[in-house]
């Protein structure tokens, strides 16, 4: 095991060394003078050439390419991901201050999905063929047919402008407004986050456990006299867990981009709402710190979920790969 994880740690250097090269050439293929777009004038005709050249200077934009993409992956390498060209705030330290945001709003549409998902799909493949099987099945396509922005506002509607249920817009701080309040502005955005991923996992559950249901172990613990409850629980589910953990890890990334949309929704404050931000006003540090962070951690979800597979299923030997 270890030697499978500092196997995929090196393998993710030359992957963020590529990410980040392509994530910093973004200021230099981007149509348009960069100092010009970032200082928010069409030309240059309402500044002078020692103004224009100041301020291009300022940017580090007057150096050759190569000579600033070593130095943004020298300070990345010690958390210094530069400064913003609009509020000239830390790069870093912007991110980190909106990253619990985007986790708390990520881990609660994860598990609102698995909440859904997880009976919905056990109950489809325990019934196969039955009436239950068809609802789920075209409740989980349903799901995946509708766009989340969409479904986002008509949370909204329902069930703030209509109903009066819940707040829209915000976020609430469990210390200063209550938890009540923090898991009332929380419900709806992580329940529009949600509904991609609860109809692929309530998919994916029917399949793995139809799959598992029929294995001869699964057979012989029956043949024992195990209630139906003891098989299900005790030796089907944890099985049929393997590939939802696999796809849940490969879908955390996705809603980590998701959040974007929904953020921005619901003015969520993380770091899709910075992103949006920032690619509006073309702020490029903010704009690549934010990719790049978001890279590093998809790539260590990934080691992560490959890690819990292994516990799930001592037959994979990660050592061996």
């Amino acid at each position: 095991m270890r030697t499978y994880i500092i196997k995929r740690l090196l393998q993710a250097i030359p992957t963020l060394l590529v990410i980040s090269f392509l994530i910093f050439s973004l200021l230099y293929i981007t149509p348009g003078d960069p100092v010009l777009i970032m200082l928010g004038t069409s030309d240059n005709q309402t500044m002078t050439e020692e103004e224009y050249q100041a301020a291009k200077h300022d940017m580090g934009l007057d150096r050759p390419m190569l000579a600033r993409y070593g130095e943004f992956l020298t300070g990345a390498l010690r958390g210094d991901l530069g400064k913003s060209y609009i509020t000239d705030e830390d790069v870093f330290d912007t991110i980190v201050s909106k990253m619990p945001a985007t986790l708390i709003l990520t881990l609660a549409a994860i598990l609102i999905a698995l909440m859904i998902s997880i009976p919905l799909g056990i109950l489809a493949a325990i019934r196969h063929n039955s009436i239950w099987d068809t609802l789920a099945t075209f409740l989980a396509t349903i799901g995946t047919s509708l766009p989340k922005f969409w479904f986002g506002l008509v949370l909204i509607i329902f069930f703030s402008q209509n109903l009066h249920w819940l707040p829209s817009q915000g976020i609430a701080y469990p210390l200063e407004d209550g938890w009540l309040a923090f898991f009332r502005h929380l419900i709806l955005p992580a329940a529009s986050l949600s509904l991609g991923l609860a109809a692929t996992q309530t998919r994916m559950i029917r399949s793995s456990m139809l799959d598992v249901l029929g294995q001869d172990y699964v057979r012989f613990a029956r043949s024992k006299g195990l209630k139906e409850r003891a098989v299900i629980i005790g030796h089907a589910m944890k099985n049929a867990m393997i590939p939802v953990v696999t796809v849940i890890g490969s879908e955390f990334g996705s809603l980590l981009g998701g959040a974007v949309v929904t953020e921005t929704i619901f003015s969520w404050p993380g770091i899709g709402r910075l992103a949006m931000n920032s690619i509006n006003k073309r702020d490029y540090p903010m704009i690549q710190g934010n990719t790049l962070v978001m890279c590093a951690i998809f790539l260590t979800i990934n080691l992560l979920v490959d890690i819990v597979c292994a516990w799930l299923n001592p037959k994979i030997r990660l050592d061996k790969q």
